[in-house]
């Protein structure tokens, strides 16, 4: 089994796009596109089936990361103006990068609008050979993701404290 995509909802399409190609690198594959509420096509039956009658249409842009993950962005036309995790519900609550210019990507986050939640921790502090490093941080519109240092394997290779 591979990942191939992760939705993610916004409340602005072109500071979205801004923010996960400027701040985190990632690739547009299709832009800003209009989706609108029809059954005369294949798509428009799907978004119906998917979000339901009177979802009232969409942006959407397609972008994908430097390891081929496609990141679809959704801005409804009807929508809260900021996601608020409540960490109580069952559901998917973040998505994880991992990069090689952690700092930097934490450094353009917040200039493009995110916000760090974190302090930087490291997972193996015991062990000098082991400097993975992970920070929860936001986009603009408070959807929160993990940033790695390090792959998932070598994350959680051995025990941590």
């Amino acid at each position: 089994m591979k990942m191939n995509h992760v939705g993610i909802m916004v409340g602005d399409m072109d500071k979205a796009v801004e923010f996960y190609t400027n701040a985190l690198g990632l690739k547009i594959v299709m832009g800003n596109t209009k989706v609108e509420e029809e059954r005369e096509t294949a798509i428009g039956r799907m978004c119906i089936a998917v979000f339901g009658e009177g979802f009232k249409g969409f942006n959407i842009a397609h972008l994908v990361t430097t390891d081929g993950i496609g990141v679809e962005l959704f801005e409804m036309k009807e929508r809260q103006a900021r996601h608020e995790v409540d960490f109580s519900r069952i559901g998917i609550f973040h998505f994880c990068l991992q990069t090689d210019d952690f700092d930097g990507v934490i450094a353009r986050t917040e200039e493009f609008g995110g916000k760090v939640r974190m302090d930087i921790m490291r997972y193996h502090p015991e062990d000098d050979n082991n400097q993975a490093k992970m920070v929860y941080l936001e986009d603009p519109f408070g959807n929160l993701f993990e940033l790695y240092s390090h792959t998932y394997e070598e994350t959680y290779a051995s025990e941590y404290e």
